[in-house]
């Protein structure tokens, strides 16, 4: 988001074949809803293509890379670790001190696959439920961060896409960028990369 500190999103493991969808699915939901990076596990590549050509189509910034070691990852970030979770405080009780964190620096939203390993439950500053029932992680996610930007991100302008969405009441509609609406596209230097201004 244009001004904050960067919002990154950390899908810890990956199952080839099984979380193929459930992967590409927390990519999505993470560049749509305001975070700026998304970090994989390197046997992800298929959903880094899918997000990367997302972005691509539909406008950025945004960025996707695989890594080797997710936990090592988390360990060595430099910034406030949220690692989401059924079993973690409510998002409604933290949800204004992870904002506090996110004012003062960059966040780690952390979210997993198959079993979690415990010292990512220690490692992270909080540990956070939406709603402490089973439930997907895409939607633990999209309610979280909207939470996090409490709703601006809704309102987000993409850069340089090759194609925009134009809202209407019935009906799909996608035009070229010139045939948008100028409040629908952003120019390339208007949208922050998530760097510190």
């Amino acid at each position: 988001m244009q001004g904050e500190h960067e919002v990154v999103v950390c899908r810890l493991e990956h199952r080839p074949g099984r979380d193929d969808r459930m992967t590409t699915h927390v990519g999505l939901t993470a560049r749509a809803l305001g975070a700026d990076r998304l970090v994989l596990p390197d046997n992800a590549a298929q959903a880094e293509e899918t997000v990367v050509d997302i972005t691509a189509r539909f406008g950025g910034p945004f960025d996707v890379e695989c890594t080797e070691g997710t936990v090592g990852f988390v360990r060595n970030f430099e910034g406030t670790v949220v690692h989401l979770t059924m079993y973690g405080e409510r998002v409604q009780d933290v949800e204004d001190d992870v904002r506090a964190a996110h004012a003062d620096g960059p966040v780690l939203v952390v979210v997993g696959s198959e079993k979690v390993p415990f010292d990512v439950y220690e490692h992270a500053d909080f540990n956070v439920g939406v709603t402490n029932q089973p439930h997907s992680e895409v939607a633990g996610l999209a309610v979280f961060l909207d939470r996090l930007f409490d709703g601006r991100e809704l309102d987000r302008e993409w850069a340089d896409p090759e194609a925009v969405v134009l809202p209407q009441d019935t009906g799909k509609r996608v035009v070229d960028p010139e045939d948008a609406p100028a409040d629908r596209v952003a120019g390339g230097d208007q949208v922050a990369s998530g760097d510190d201004e």
